[in-house]
């Protein structure tokens, strides 16, 4: 039996990266999944390749930075397939390292809008359900650098530890309600945001592998392995975890 037949859920950043490799993998496990993103070429793309291996998803052009559209999802996957049963937020900006003094107020809140807000506000869409049903599993996919400092700008590194911690509260105030909250901290994963940094400076794709003991870089995939076990119910008594996926970067310290 597929380990993840049976469930609905919801992907935030589902036509790329980390978000699109979730949304695939985890149909593949046999959940029926609601592909959040904005952009409609590639929502298609990645709706077409689920359908392709046998799998069942639906698309939600939607903002994570609005809260009617975060509504919106949530209502689409009741609507489709009866329940919420997971929530991985995986939305995410960058903001290439950028120091305190080379950050704007606008780049900031936007940062900080996407990152911590959409978290927040995707959160609360599906909370209802998930509390009728006394049952979800709700997966934050944050950083190392929500974790120590000198693995993203002083934006990114702030918000990563603010949904760290927020992960942390939603386990305190629902884990007695059956919602397990939990959050992956990725290292450097292979994405269309590292390939920007590489592109931007060369040196930097030396100084990862420098800080990375087993000398390779992540792929989407491994990410989304991790949430399939998070979002099954396997992982039934594991709640309020940061858990790395960083080929050891944090056993460096």
């Amino acid at each position: 039996m597929k380990r993840l037949a049976g469930k609905t859920v919801i992907v935030t950043g589902a036509t790329s990266g980390i978000g699109e490799a979730q949304a695939v993998i985890m149909a593949r496990e046999g959940a029926k999944i609601i592909c959040v993103g904005q952009n409609k070429e590639r929502m298609e793309r990645v709706l077409n390749k689920i359908s392709q291996e046998g799998g069942e998803a639906t698309g939600c052009l939607a903002s994570v930075q609005n809260e009617a559209d975060c509504k919106r999802a949530a209502a689409l996957a009741i609507e489709k397939y009866g329940r919420i049963d997971s929530l991985c937020n995986t939305a995410g900006i960058f903001d290439g390292f950028k120091k305190s003094l080379d950050q704007t107020e606008e780049g900031w809140m936007k940062l900080f809008d996407v990152d911590v807000k959409g978290v927040f506000l995707m959160t609360n869409a599906v909370l209802p359900n998930m509390l009728a049903n006394k049952n979800g599993s709700i997966i934050n996919v944050t950083s190392i650098a929500g974790l120590t400092g000198g693995a993203g700008g002083a934006a990114y590194t702030a918000a990563k530890h603010a949904v760290n911690g927020y992960t942390k509260q939603l386990c305190v105030d629902y884990a007695m309600h059956g919602i397990r909250a939990n959050a992956i901290a990725a290292g450097t994963v292979a994405t269309a945001i590292l390939k920007k940094i590489i592109e931007d400076d060369p040196h930097e794709k030396t100084k990862m592998y420098e800080t990375i003991p087993s000398k390779n870089i992540g792929q989407p995939e491994d990410i989304a392995y991790l949430t399939v076990f998070l979002a099954s119910d396997e992982a039934r008594w594991i709640h309020g975890a940061i858990i790395s996926a960083d080929g050891g970067r944090q056993a460096l310290g």
